[in-house]
């Protein structure tokens, strides 16, 4: 009896360990499944565009110098006040010009008057020709002497030479201000330029008058448009690129000089194209490549031996279980790309209407990796644009 039962013991200790090595192989393979999401190849209209980046700067901007001396008396203006050419801004001390100006006419008077006697006296032939034009000289010198002392007085008056907004300003009331010495920054609002500089593969498709449309950091909700101004024939060969200037209307100052945005350029469009996100993308080795989920072929069928040819006869009298589930794994697939915009990418070959594209989790699979879907996007009808869930 005592052997009996140390035979039945035995028995179900290796019964029970079978079953523990079947259980935690079936939870190996549970975790060997990789989760990702995917997203399905389907037709939809796609942009071909560039994109760049562009500080925003003014075509128009001046410093406002001082082009005599004199102390500041009177500020007129102020940061942020809108200007017209020609408006007087400041104005600075003029007494010292106004007494020039006024002596200078009075010489002048007296030269007029010398001359008036010296042309009736030459008439007369009571004067030598060179006396004469002596006298005439003096007077056109004289002349020159007051318009320029008239000048100087006008400049006491400091004047807006464009139009636009003042950013800066430089001085206060009752500064000594020296010749040249700047005292305002003016900058023309409208229009604004961004300077994009292209790499020179797309020195064909960029061309003047071609539409843009910004988008700033600062105003994320909003796009402005604009159009290409000028394209820079000459090719930069330290960089490989070329100058593409593009100007933007003012759109009620809501844009201003300095600030940083993403410039898109569509040169094309093409309304049926077989297209997948970007983020289904893998680059490598100078080749552009997606991962399928597929169904994975079925298990190869090993020779049955005794046991198990017993242990399937004993399984056949329990009621039959139920399917296994089928299997996906992931299939690299090289592809080659067309048009492109900022979410999704024409692909040219390589694919196929309704073919499901690894867009979360690319980068954790290899080909042949057993995965699992966690959020499919089911397939669209050709000519439907397909909303994928990016990551």
């Amino acid at each position: 009896m005592r052997h009996i039962f140390l035979i039945l013991l035995g028995t179900s200790l290796l019964a029970g360990c079978g079953k523990g090595a079947a259980d935690k192989a079936k939870a190996d393979d549970a975790i060997a499944l990789v989760p990702v999401e995917t997203a399905v190849a389907a037709t939809r209209a796609i942009d071909a565009s560039y994109s760049g980046t562009a500080t925003l700067e003014a075509d128009r901007e001046a410093d406002v110098v001082a082009k005599t001396s004199g102390v500041l008396l009177k500020l007129l203006i102020e940061e942020g006040d809108v200007v017209r050419q020609g408006q007087v801004l400041a104005r600075l001390d003029d007494a010292s010009p106004r007494l020039s100006l006024a002596k200078s006419e009075a010489t002048l008077r007296k030269l007029e008057a010398d001359y008036r006697r010296a042309d009736e006296m030459f008439g007369k032939k009571l004067l030598s020709l060179e006396e004469h034009d002596k006298i005439k000289f003096d007077l056109d010198n004289q002349r020159a002497v007051h318009d320029l002392a008239r000048l100087e007085l006008s400049y006491t008056q400091v004047v807006a030479p464009i139009d636009g907004v003042i950013g800066k300003r430089m001085v206060k009331e009752g500064n000594l201000i020296q010749i040249n010495q700047p005292l305002f920054h003016i900058v023309d609002f409208d229009p604004l330029l961004g300077i994009l500089n292209v790499p020179e593969r797309e020195l064909n498709t960029l061309k003047p008058g071609q539409a843009v449309s910004l988008a700033v950091d600062a105003l994320p909700v909003q796009r402005f448009t604009g159009v290409i101004d000028r394209v820079s024939p000459v090719v930069d060969a330290a960089s490989g690129t070329f100058r593409v200037t593009c100007r933007f209307a003012a759109a009620e100052q809501m844009l201003k000089p300095g600030m940083f945005g993403r410039i898109d350029v569509v040169y094309d469009r093409k309304q049926d194209a077989l297209a997948i996100p970007r983020s289904a993308l893998i680059e490598e080795d100078g080749e552009a490549a997606v991962y399928l989920a597929v169904l994975a072929p079925p298990a190869s069928t090993k020779p049955k031996d005794d046991a198990s040819a017993k242990s399937e006869d004993t399984a056949s009298k329990a009621p039959p279980a139920a399917p296994p589930a089928p299997t996906m794994q992931a299939q690299r697939r090289v592809v080659r790309m067309g048009f492109a915009d900022a979410e999704y990418v024409e692909v040219r070959e390589g694919l196929k209407i309704g073919d499901q594209v690894i867009t979360v989790g690319r980068n954790a699979v290899r080909d042949g990796t057993p995965i699992q879907i966690i959020d499919a996007t089911p397939a669209a009808a050709s000519g439907v644009p397909v909303a994928e869930k990016t990551p």
